[in-house]
């Protein structure tokens, strides 16, 4: 896949999404990033312990969130995004769900669009990211938790956010997955979506797990957030090992480090620079 410059194998290799978040309210950062320069100097901190991709967001989707105004959202992330697309070698992503911030995003040199709601909350995103040609992650998300058979449910859900994707002509090489860890789905469903990423990679298309200092972890270790790298590095292992292709992490060095031990052992080889 070709995000922004940058040809990315996902086919045969796995990488890091860092996570920017510059809300004043975000679950784990909780405002540390939330000024230009704070924004700015962890940005480069990720980039030098081995990003591949820098999420910049700019309303919090944690749960009970307050959604903020589109102005708002498009105030906390232009700018950050401009400088880390003029600064930094690698493409810059926006983490929203909806049209016009991320158009006001790609104005600012985001290249791939990050949307919780696969499409399905703003009719006019599909066709944004078709036209601007950037690069989107589908995530599995809906209203409620009435499913009849969890994991078949999740595949027809991101079935129908493909579908809306093709139906805008959304190239397929353009589009990666999410199963949406910590969305719409009971601790156990969470933990069964990690487990079962390989039913979501048959579709076809490589997969991005997003499971740092989830609840979820928190919830199985019984640990707050601020004690979860040891529970986040072992999702991100065994999402690896179930295919995923892409990791989108709050500590990118650490998961750096053990996602290429563990790629060299399921590929029974030293890696090549990641």
């Amino acid at each position: 896949m070709v995000i922004g410059k940058r040809d990315f194998d996902l086919d045969n290799k796995c990488y890091v999404m860092g996570i920017l978040n510059t809300t004043p309210d975000s679950f784990y950062d909780n405002g540390r990033y939330k000024t230009f320069d704070a924004a700015l100097k962890h940005a480069q901190a990720m980039v030098d312990a081995g990003a591949d991709i820098i999420d910049v967001g700019g309303e919090s989707t944690k749960p009970g969130y307050t959604m903020v105004s589109e102005q708002e959202e498009i105030d906390n992330v232009a700018s950050v995004i401009e400088a880390c697309s003029k600064r930094f070698d690698l493409p810059v992503s926006i983490d929203t769900y909806k049209s016009k911030v991320a158009s006001e995003a790609i104005s600012a040199g985001a290249v791939m669009v990050n949307d919780i709601w696969g499409l399905k909350h703003d009719g006019s995103m599909a066709g944004l990211i078709a036209s601007k040609g950037v690069a989107c992650c589908l995530m599995h998300n809906r209203h409620g938790m009435g499913y009849n058979s969890f994991m078949q449910d999740l595949l027809d859900d991101l079935g129908q956010s493909l579908a809306l994707a093709e139906s805008a002509g959304i190239p397929k090489d353009k589009i990666m997955l999410d199963p949406g860890v910590g969305f719409a789905k009971t601790y156990n469903m969470n933990l069964e979506a990690i487990n079962k990423i390989s039913q979501i990679r048959a579709l076809g298309y490589p997969v991005l797990l997003g499971a740092s200092r989830k609840s979820t972890l928190g919830k199985v270790l019984d640990l707050p957030v601020g004690e979860l790298l040891e529970g986040s590095l072992a999702a991100a292992v065994m999402g690896v090992a179930r295919g995923a292709s892409v990791l989108r992490v709050h500590d990118v060095k650490e998961t750096k480090r053990a996602i290429t031990i563990a790629h060299s052992i399921i590929c029974e080889r030293m890696p090549e620079v990641l």
